[in-house]
């Protein structure tokens, strides 16, 4: 850490004339006085302090979303880097900040020293934040034109010199951030045996610009999926309609790298482009929107029990190595394109990044105001002879039936054309409601079949704790029209309870029924406990 930049940053106006009012606060019991009018507008933006600090419910975490702050404005864009850095809650729900204009500032400074405190409380957590020079150049920027504002707030901002030089001796990185989460789950069905295992995943971010993320993220399993054989190739004859979002092939907690990528923003005249390249285990959903909230969480810990559940399963055709971007396109909408190899790395004839199986995606997405958003997603495959339609490119974390990921045969290669819909709908803060549908015409072999799948849910966040989810999601999983093949209806309820910040407990059951592969409907059930770090 530059010593003489920190010692530049406090000798600022607005550092020393907020801590002459700190002082003065502090000092109460001395003749201090305040006019009546002075004292009535220290009062009225420390409430706005306060309230952008703790009530996170409904809260907006960038400042681009604010109507009434200026784009082109350069105290915009250097709070905005640093809201979208540190997390910091700048704004209000009704996306403007209260008050008249004349106190536009005063409220614009209130939330800089909500943003100061947000960086204040991540530089004193384990691995700091990853608060750097350029982000104290900008913050000694924005105090020299806030200070007057700053100083009415009585902004206390020296604790940070302290802080951030023990994270100079202390922090894990200046560029990387570590997250973890661990699974440990018991689960089983009416006929098999009851399970204890679990799942680790250690994700280090990088970033290099500040706005740019490397993902390099760790894993380890000892889980294994239901009628999938546990192996880490899939072969016809198993199942994948009961596979959880903690369920793979491979067993044995060997470590090792389950996802690589880099997202960065690219900008090209007046149009910012988010650009997405992935290294290893990329999937559609990284860089396109699943409209799926509460229930998708990318097979995560902490979203619905089921893969089928998580997400359309339109987003499973193709993975692996390439690239994707999101741009807006007209009003509130973007436009997604993307193209994943399934053998990138394979130098063989029928493999490579163009001569084997893809997977090619485009997605129109439309926001109709902030409680309705609804997805058109397109995607052009082709599958080498043997690899299932909706396994992510490989043979685990599948979904749908043995007939309906190889539609022609397990023997040739197919190609595909898949179309899907996906929506969702926030009722009000406490009901949601989203659902999708996909079709997909399969060729191959001087074949050719029809896949389809459909289901929806209902959520309720905060039910009975704030920041618990109660979900219930039915549908049918992806199934093959021809040869009279039975609909695998699947239903699913799940509770996922926090017991704090870092743990949830969620018990849950899952009812599948009438699956061809199965031969009879089943129950699973599940107590999944989830530790993120």
């Amino acid at each position: 850490m530059n010593k003489t930049l920190w010692q530049s940053l406090k000798m600022t106006p607005a550092f020393l004339v907020a801590g002459l009012v700190v002082n003065a606060q502090v000092q109460a019991n001395e003749a201090v006085t305040v006019d009546t009018n002075s004292a009535n507008i220290i009062n009225q933006l420390d409430q706005y302090s306060a309230e952008g600090v703790t009530n996170t419910q409904g809260q907006v975490t960038s400042v681009s979303q604010l109507s009434d702050v200026s784009p082109t404005d350069w105290a915009y864009e250097a709070l905005r880097n640093l809201v979208e850095r540190y997390g910091c809650i700048a704004g209000y729900p009704d996306r403007t900040f209260r008050g008249n204009r004349a106190l536009s500032r005063y409220e614009f400074a209130a939330g800089l020293n909500a943003c100061m405190q947000q960086i204040e409380r991540l530089v004193s957590t384990p691995g700091g934040g990853g608060v750097g020079e350029g982000d104290l150049a900008t913050l000694k920027r924005l105090l020299g034109e806030f200070e007057t504002e700053l100083a009415t707030l009585g902004a206390r901002v020296d604790t940070l010199e302290g802080k951030v030089a023990f994270l100079e001796d202390h922090q894990f990185s200046t560029t990387t951030k570590l997250t973890g989460q661990v699974i440990v789950g018991i689960t089983g069905t009416e006929d098999n045996q009851i399970i204890m295992g679990n799942r680790a995943r250690l994700q280090l971010n990088t970033s290099f610009t500040g706005k740019d993320t490397l993902i390099t993220r760790l894993g380890a399993y000892n889980f294994g999926a239901f009628d999938q054989g546990n192996t880490v190739g899939l072969v016809p004859g198993t199942s994948g309609t009961t596979t959880q979002t903690f369920s793979y092939g491979g067993l044995g907690n060997n470590v090792g790298i389950d996802w690589l990528a880099y997202y960065t923003p690219i900008t090209l005249g007046q149009r910012e482009i988010n650009t997405y390249i992935a290294g290893y285990f990329g999937i559609h959903s990284d860089y396109a929107p699943t409209n799926n909230p509460f229930f998708e969480d990318y097979d995560g810990g902490n979203g619905a029990l089921s893969t089928f559940a998580s997400s359309n399963p339109i987003f499973r055709i193709g993975g692996g190595t390439g690239i994707g971007v999101t741009t807006p396109f007209f009003g509130n909408s973007s436009l997604s394109l993307g193209y994943l190899a399934s053998n990138a790395s394979n130098p063989t004839d029928g493999n490579g990044l163009f001569d084997g199986a893809y997977a090619a995606l485009a997605q129109l997405d439309f926001g109709f105001g902030e409680n309705f958003d609804l997805g058109v997603t397109y995607v052009r495959g082709y599958n080498t002879a043997g690899l299932p339609l909706f396994g992510y490119g490989g043979g685990d974390r599948l979904v749908g039936t043995d007939n309906a990921n190889f539609p022609v045969g397990d023997s040739v290669a197919y190609e595909t054309n898949s179309l899907g819909t996906q929506a969702s709908l926030r009722l009000n803060k406490r009901i949601s409601l989203s659902g999708f549908f996909s079709y997909t015409d399969a060729s191959g072999g001087g074949k050719s079949a029809n896949v389809y799948s459909y289901g929806g849910g209902v959520a309720f966040p905060d039910f009975g704790k704030e920041g618990s989810v109660l979900g219930i999601f039915a549908g049918v999983q992806p199934y093959k029209e021809q040869g009279g093949e039975t609909k695998p209806f699947h239903l699913e309820g799940f509770y996922k309870y926090p017991i704090n910040e870092n743990i949830t407990i969620t018990p849950g059951v899952i009812y599948v029924d009438s699956s061809a592969d199965l031969g009879e409907s089943r129950f699973i059930g599940t107590l999944r406990t989830t530790f993120s770090f």
